[in-house]
């Protein structure tokens, strides 16, 4: 659907609902920037793809997720992990079980690294670049047979992830998304689709370009809002947002 098949009631319903969400969500902005300039964990590249790679198995990301990363990236500056995507797609599972037993986490940073480095190796001259060069020519449409899309454990969120690290201003297609995404759409009472994966993503694109935010903000808007006891992950992390 197309923004023009909204009509102007509609529109501003939308965008009023939308408002309300993103009024909880003070500094969001800039931490998508960064997420988009490929700035997350201070630029380093290796740090994003460990993200993705814990992200991937549905932990809690700020309880879960972020201690795992910080834990490597303290064992990254001591020298002990690698620090390079070529590096890392030859690690050793039995060298960071210790920070994070999964396996399947570690096989797909293995083979993400690794289809990023063939990147490097066809042009790109740094990790960030080996990144972005990837994430600007992945479709979302065909990302089955995309190279990364192939590696075992990326699911379409976690493609989706990695090519908003990459500089892509889209969204992810994961439940809380999914479930914030359609009590907005319900609440505005609009016909905009929301079950199927790829729909999803167009139809937080056209919330976008109504609302006037970026598909990437309205995604993290729907992590943020959600609470943990009693505060709401957008007050409790605000400060931790502009380090990752």
């Amino acid at each position: 659907m197309t923004v023009t098949e909204l009509s102007s009631v509609e529109s501003a319903r939308l965008k009023s609902i939308v408002d309300r969400y993103m009024a909880q969500c003070d500094g969001l902005e800039a931490h998508c920037s960064r997420c988009l300039e490929t700035q997350r964990w201070g630029g380093n590249v290796v740090l994003m793809v460990v993200d993705g790679a814990f992200m991937s198995i549905g932990l809690n990301y700020f309880t879960a997720v972020v201690p795992g990363v910080a834990a490597y990236e303290r064992q990254m500056l001591l020298g002990l992990v690698p620090t390079t995507l070529a590096d890392l797609a030859d690690i050793r599972y039995e060298t960071v079980a210790p920070l994070w037993k999964n396996h399947r986490s570690w096989e797909m940073a293995k083979g993400v690294a690794s289809c990023l480095s063939s990147t490097l190796a066809s042009g790109a001259s740094t990790d960030r670049e080996a990144l972005r060069t990837w994430a600007a020519g992945a479709s979302l449409e065909s990302w089955q047979t995309d190279a990364i899309g192939k590696v075992k454990g990326v699911g379409i969120s976690t493609y989706q992830y990695l090519r908003m690290m990459g500089g892509i201003d889209t969204s992810m297609p994961d439940k809380i998304v999914r479930r914030v995404i359609s009590h907005i759409v319900t609440e505005a009472n609009v016909d905009l689709p929301v079950k199927n994966d790829l729909d999803l993503v167009d139809t937080i694109d056209v919330i976008g370009r109504v609302a006037g935010y970026r598909p990437i903000e309205l995604c993290w808007m729907t992590w943020m809002v959600q609470s943990e006891g009693k505060t709401m992950r957008m007050d409790k992390y605000r400060d931790l947002l502009t380090r990752i």
